[in-house]
């Protein structure tokens, strides 16, 4: 079924399909090999029976002969043998000729019919289904496993979204590498040999550690679990208990920690960091102990942290002054995308630890762009996530203005996602909202941050950007609300106060 433009649950899924099929296939042959001679003496046996019962009734009935012998001059079986039938393709076999060795794919759902072949193309009937059992997880399987996507269809065709990216590449010059294409041929990731360091166990940050441990590569990790505390007039560093059991967690799943980012640096061929702010980016390659410091000829350092154009510049001049390679790569998405390995990676600056870091973007990510040079990755970024800010105040605004109207904010939920502004992100929001559930998936005073930086680099070229100002100061109002630490779609509370 194509699985290399699917993501790696849904390849995962249909490995477990293939491997059920051809045990399930083993076993039937197994199965009429063993009860092939019995079937054969029970279809005699009927058969005699039938011609016995013929002949004893052809005297008292010459038409009712004709019509019991007529069947049989045409090749069907008697009637008595349904009891008995001959073995037929199991249920689940069917399915598999149905989804995968037919696969097409439809054509527009304004072109289709129910005289389309297309139309019935995945949908089974109760038969089937019955027949089934205790494999019809099979159909009702859950969404991430692409169910979902086979039983509804797609708006557009494959070959219209194929054409659409080989134009969008050669306009822009930037490659795309999806992570489905690691498990297409081998069922999976091949982990680099090289020595992997990440800095910065945040939300993001854990997530995308817990799955390059999953997929084999050898991490050391580090975190920001140090504070300064006095004590006698005397500053000594302490552990903070939370962050620390951060770092334990990964070392219980295979981890190394390092004690300081140059310890990591210097021990590691390929470190990854993801903190905060531009403010934090700096700090952890120019402070003490810092990664400039572990930086020797041929190290490399990807920085994930979503930051503005001079900050990576800048950064990355250091590392390159030092005989360093350098690549920025922040990601998009948010915790459960982390966790699930779905991010999108959008990376720039040295292609060629791009490309040395490729297995450990298939591992974190669904889908990485190289943008070129320096700088393009963070542009980028930027403008992805104001976007998706102004997007958010946009939503908290239509919620409360319902609410004031007196209108139902649930039948306004309902009626979007019906419409063309559906989407995971809309209904996970406003859900969030209808529920008083901020619990940070991405950080409210992060977004406000980004917005704050997108609003500069218009600047920086004379655009203006006013949708993105004036969300801003929503965010603003949020954060003076109390609301930093929450989930982006706490700007709501900024509507009702």
């Amino acid at each position: 079924m194509i699985k290399a433009n699917k993501g790696k649950r849904f390849q995962q899924a249909v490995d477990a399909v293939e491997e059920f099929l051809k045990k399930a296939k083993a076993k039937e042959l197994a199965k009429e090999h063993n009860s092939s001679d019995e079937k054969g003496k029970k279809a005699k046996k009927q058969t005699g029976e039938k011609r016995k019962k013929s002949s004893d009734s052809s005297s008292h009935s010459p038409q009712k002969r004709s019509r019991e012998q007529s069947p049989r001059k045409r090749g069907r079986p008697p009637k008595d043998d349904k009891d008995s039938p001959s073995p037929q393709p199991s249920s689940l076999k069917k399915l598999a000729m149905k989804t995968v060795s037919r696969f097409s794919w439809p054509p527009p759902s304004s072109e289709r019919t129910k005289d389309d072949p297309h139309f019935h193309h995945f949908l089974l009937s109760q038969t089937e289904k019955e027949d089934l059992g205790s494999d019809s997880w099979l159909i009702h399987g859950h969404r991430t496993l692409g169910t979902e996507m086979i039983l509804k269809k797609p708006s557009v065709t494959y070959q219209a979204i194929t054409k659409r990216l080989k134009i969008s590449e050669e306009d822009s010059g930037s490659t795309s590498i999806q992570a489905a294409d690691s498990t297409a041929i081998n069922g999976s990731i091949i982990p680099t040999d090289k020595k992997v360091g990440f800095l910065g166990l945040g939300l993001m940050g854990s997530g995308i550690v817990s799955n390059l441990l999953k997929m084999g590569h050898s991490v050391t990790v580090w975190n920001r679990t140090a504070e300064k505390k006095t004590t006698g007039g005397i500053h000594s560093e302490l552990w903070d208990e939370d962050e620390s059991t951060k770092c334990d967690l990964f070392i219980q799943e295979g981890a190394l920690m390092g004690r300081t980012p140059a310890e990591v640096v210097s021990t590691c061929d390929i470190t990854f960091a993801c903190v905060a702010d531009p403010k934090a980016a700096k700090d952890l390659v120019l402070g003490p102990s810092g990664v400039l410091q572990g930086i020797r000829p041929g190290k490399c350092y990807v920085d994930m942290s979503t930051v503005d154009p001079e900050t990576v510049t800048e950064l990355a001049q250091v590392i390159v002054s030092r005989g360093g390679r350098f690549l920025e790569a922040p990601v998009s998405g948010n915790q459960q995308l982390s966790n699930d390995g779905m991010l999108v990676i959008l990376a720039a600056g040295d292609q060629g630890v791009y490309e040395d870091c490729m297995s450990c973007f298939l591992a974190m990510g669904k889908t990485s762009f190289f943008l070129g040079e320096v700088g393009n990755a963070a542009r980028m970024m930027l403008i992805l996530n104001m976007v998706q800010g102004s997007f958010m105040a946009t939503i908290a605004e239509g919620m409360t203005l319902a609410q004031v109207t007196g209108q139902s904010q649930q039948t306004l939920l309902d009626i979007l996602n019906q419409g063309q502004l559906a989407s995971i992100f809309l209904d996970q929001k406003c859900q969030n909202i209808l529920q008083g559930n901020f619990k940070p998936d991405f950080y409210l005073k992060y977004i406000q941050k980004d917005l704050r930086l997108a609003i500069a680099l218009g600047d920086s070229v004379n655009h203006p950007t006013p949708m993105a100002a004036a969300a801003n100061e929503v965010y603003k109002r949020a954060k003076a609300l109390d609301q930093s630490d929450n989930d982006m779609s706490a700007v709501y509370r900024a509507y009702i106060h």
